[in-house]
């Protein structure tokens, strides 16, 4: 249940199937999800996206086995202090796999109670935010609240949706306050559209000539795939053409490299931003056998980098780089 929780935040259940039974299948306990690296677990996250998910639940599962014996607890507040575990989550792993009384406010049931009480702000709104959680606990049944929430959430997923609401079947219509004022198509009201900022960045392919091995180093914490491997990649401020890039590259990493033939091109979004990343085949006479070791940079072949956590885009620029190789 926790496990299926946090992979379903914000991805669709076709998605997160195949990953979850892979995850379950390497990691079947709470302990052996905590004592596993971090880059085994973000290895089998890798292409399910929002990787601070897979970090905090690595994290979290630390916690139960340290404070808890490996048993999820049952106490709310404990559950609460989990990392990456907030009001929802808790509530609905307690509520469903616990049958504990506490509310769910997700998505499909800000719409259903933003409805029922006819409420005109948008759930996004903290005072909106509030009531609607309020409302929930007040309605919630004093038994089986688990098979409530579910109906709740399956209810506003399926007849009361943001489009075109099936009234006339919702079993709920005489109740509701915006179906008697008429205002069911008008709430919870728009999101305000997002305005993108588009943006290029630079990826360098650095190649050691003499052992035709890539450059890349794990993206560090507070950046965009923190914990997650990547080519060298730059953008504004640092960077606005490939030859800026270079120089952060050997500036960052200590190698003098040679840019070559562009390699691919990439169109991604990611939060309010549409990105253009041209990737670039690069040389050094760099030693890549003789450099130190690191835990924050390798040297890999384009077998090795098979092995590795890359960022969504570093995978692709790897499968790019293993086509070429004979």
């Amino acid at each position: 249940m926790w496990l299926s929780e946090i992979m379903l935040q914000q991805t669709q259940v076709v998605t997160v199937i195949p990953y979850f039974e892979r995850f379950l299948k390497r990691f079947p306990t709470v302990a052996d999800l905590a004592a596993a690296d971090e880059a085994s677990v973000m290895q089998l996250w890798e292409g399910l996206g929002y990787y601070r998910r897979a970090r905090q639940l690595h994290a979290a599962a630390k916690v139960v086995v340290e404070q808890h014996d490996g048993v999820f607890p049952r106490d709310y507040a404990a559950v609460l202090n989990l990392p990456g575990i907030g009001r929802y989550t808790a509530g609905a792993i307690l509520s469903i796999a616990d049958g504990q009384r506490l509310p769910i406010v997700e998505a499909n049931t800000q719409r259903l109670y933003s409805r029922l009480i006819a409420s005109t702000t948008h759930p996004s709104e903290r005072a909106a935010n509030a009531l609607l959680w309020d409302f929930a606990e007040q309605i919630l049944p004093r038994r089986d609240c688990g098979s409530f929430n579910q109906a709740a959430m399956e209810l506003g997923a399926l007849l009361c949706t943001p489009k075109d609401p099936q009234c006339a079947e919702c079993p709920l219509r005489t109740g509701c306050a915006a179906h008697q004022q008429g205002l069911e198509t008008t709430i919870p009201g728009k999101v305000k559209k997002i305005q993108y900022e588009q943006r290029t960045e630079f990826a360098l392919l650095v190649r050691c000539r003499q052992s035709d091995r890539y450059l890349v180093h794990r993206v560090p914490d507070g950046q965009r795939w923190a914990g997650l491997w990547d080519f060298p990649r730059f953008g504004p401020p640092h960077a606005d053409s490939v030859h800026a890039a270079a120089q952060q590259t050997q500036q960052t990493f200590d190698v003098q490299v040679t840019v070559g033939e562009p390699a691919k091109t990439i169109r991604h979004g990611v939060t309010k931003y549409r990105i253009t990343l041209q990737a670039f085949h690069a040389d050094t006479e760099h030693n890549s056998n003789a450099a130190e070791p690191s835990d924050d940079r390798k040297w890999l072949s384009t077998d090795q980098l098979k092995q590795l956590p890359l960022s969504v885009t570093g995978r692709k620029l790897a499968q790019y780089l293993d086509r070429l190789t004979p």
